[in-house]
């Protein structure tokens, strides 16, 4: 469950996303040799709010969160990093803005005279 996988999400409704949630907590939680009763106490949640996820019925979202920490499986948050992106007009136009040369140190003028 953790390798990356080719599945087409946008495809799966809802409640099959939610059930696929579910089995990854259930797949941890057993792979880690935790009931549900021990699992629940140590995110701070109720036994049946456990089940609940685990069947891929509706819970919140920091129970979930409150799981996934105790399960030590946060890393999946990495999937919502926001990453900056340039658009291509964007970064032609700062290109073109850098400078191409050295401008090189140049004589100062003063206005004082040798005379």
């Amino acid at each position: 469950m953790t390798d990356k996988s080719f599945k087409n999400w946008t495809s799966m409704s809802d409640k099959t996303l939610v059930g696929h949630i579910g089995a990854f907590i259930r797949h941890h939680r057993l792979e880690q040799d935790k009931t549900q009763e021990t699992l629940a106490s140590e995110a701070g949640i109720s036994r049946s709010t456990l089940s609940l996820l685990e069947r891929g019925e509706t819970v919140t979202l920091a129970s979930l969160i409150q799981v996934l920490r105790v399960l030590d499986q946060l890393q999946i948050m990495d999937a919502f990093e926001i990453q900056e992106r340039i658009s291509p007009l964007e970064l032609a136009r700062l290109q073109k803005e850098k400078r191409k040369r050295a401008g090189g140190k140049k004589e100062q003028k003063t206005d004082e005279s040798d005379w």
